[in-house]
């Protein structure tokens, strides 16, 4: 610890604090914080690792404060839970066998026609119309939810936003899609995280001081989601969703 700068330290935590406000209604707060574990010196690797080990922290805590208020199926995402840990820790076990950069594409085009769909389905997850799925869509759902697991674990962008959009899918509002998604997004987290720990990629000198802004960072993004409703939740989807989608063309230029 005494090798580490207060200066980074506190960087660090700031973006941490940042990322962890956005990430705990829709996701994508790795967009913020990856770049300022990047920019602390870590390997892209470790980097990624570290992350999710902040992000942990960081969804625990989100995932928390939506339960306390009511805002997750608790009934049907821990049925679910097992299947994203499963295939987010098998992602993260054969992302070091297969390069990432395959899914890239795919990814892209998913992200473009979510957002052009929730931008013109204006009435879209402003109340829940969610009720039993039939068994069929029942494992369609089930199964994008293990793949989803498996994106995190491989790749991991906008993991909480792709959960966010099944739930709304299905019938759920932005809001308790939000806080279910949450809820998931913490068991990929903590799969994919458990899996670098093993491979040991994770950086604990900046991870944890990371993740405890993280917990701040979340506490108060997800209580201002709350109070918002759903209309916040609504435009912060697009808007991450947007980045994202920036994000991923930009890779593509500059790899170019």
């Amino acid at each position: 610890m005494e090798d580490i700068q207060i200066s980074t330290l506190l960087l660090l935590m700031f973006f941490g604090f940042l990322a962890a406000f956005i990430d705990s209604v829709v996701g994508g707060g790795g967009l913020i914080s990856i770049p300022a574990l990047l920019f602390s010196g870590l390997s892209p690797s470790a980097a990624i690792a570290t992350n999710k080990l902040a992000s942990s922290m960081g969804s625990l805590t989100s995932t928390i404060a939506f339960i306390r208020s009511g805002k997750v199926d608790f009934k049907l995402v821990s049925k679910l839970f097992p299947l994203i840990f499963i295939g987010s820790l098998l992602g993260a076990w054969i992302v070091n066998f297969v390069s990432p950069e395959l899914l890239k594409p795919m990814i892209l085009v998913l992200l473009i026609a979510i957002a052009i769909y929730t931008f013109f389905k204006k009435d879209w997850g402003q109340k829940s119309t969610y009720h039993t799925l039939t068994w069929q869509k029942a494992a369609l759902f089930a199964f994008a939810i293990f793949a989803i697991g498996f994106y995190d674990g491989f790749l991991g962008a906008g993991t909480g936003s792709f959960i966010l959009f099944a739930f709304l899918m299905i019938g759920f509002d932005f809001l308790h899609s939000a806080g279910n998604a949450k809820f998931l997004n913490f068991g990929s987290n903590l799969a994919a995280l458990i899996m670098f720990i093993f491979l040991d990629t994770v950086n604990f000198s900046y991870g944890f001081p990371m993740g405890i802004s993280m917990i701040a960072g979340a506490l108060a993004g997800s209580k201002f989601a709350i109070k918002k409703g759903v209309a916040y939740v609504r435009v912060l989807f697009i808007i991450v969703t947007v980045i994202l989608i920036m994000k991923n063309i930009l890779d593509y230029i500059m790899g170019g």
